[in-house]
């Protein structure tokens, strides 16, 4: 029996890994998903496509293998795209709760609370590059609600539900997430590489 196709995925995020593989299932028959424990790489892009493209570049570089990344992040029109690119980073503290609620200060009584996730999930193998785009659409709650996700879930209610992300149940998350739509069109892109 064949042994797997390694592939590296370019974080240092546990919650990413855990929640990627759940994501991928069966899109991962033949390829084994291995962490990533080198050098962070500047993200000096200026869209999520670029940022994640850097990631996988890194770390394909770092361990001479194939690498998928990805960069995400919360965009609220009403504050014109914050924190976009910088959700991550958004307080400066790199905390979650530290973020939503800077986040929630600066929206304050705001009408148009409408907000998309978005994600560029990213492939590099020598030279080919590949990187898609998946969106969530959604509106910031007034508080948070829910323990479940990372990050904006908990202060995130998507489209055509009553509930804050954080209240979805993984199953119910992975099915509509804007991380699940990014590596849907991008792993039958990285499967014709490796398998």
């Amino acid at each position: 029996m064949q042994s797997p196709v390694k592939l590296v995925l370019a974080t240092h995020n546990a919650h990413k890994v855990v929640e990627l593989r759940r994501i991928l299932g069966d899109q991962l028959d033949g390829i084994e998903l291995v962490g990533y424990d080198g050098p962070e790489p500047d993200e000096d892009g200026t869209t999520f496509a670029e940022n994640a493209l850097i990631k996988a570049r890194a770390a394909a570089a770092h361990t001479g293998l194939p690498a998928i990344a990805d960069d995400s992040g919360i965009c609220v029109p009403e504050l014109d795209g914050a924190p976009g690119i910088h959700s991550a980073r958004y307080a400066g503290t790199r905390d979650d709760t530290d973020n939503y609620r800077l986040l929630l200060k600066n929206l304050g009584d705001a009408q148009n609370r409408a907000a998309e996730f978005t994600c560029a999930a990213a492939f590099v193998m020598g030279e080919v590059e590949h990187a898609e785009v998946g969106v969530w659409h959604g509106k910031v709650l007034h508080e948070p609600a829910g323990s479940g996700g990372f990050g904006y879930d908990p202060i995130f209610q998507p489209a055509g539900y009553d509930v804050a992300s954080a209240q979805l149940t993984p199953a119910e998350k992975d099915a509509i997430s804007h991380r699940s739509r990014a590596f849907a069109a991008l792993m039958p892109v990285v499967r014709s590489y490796l398998v």
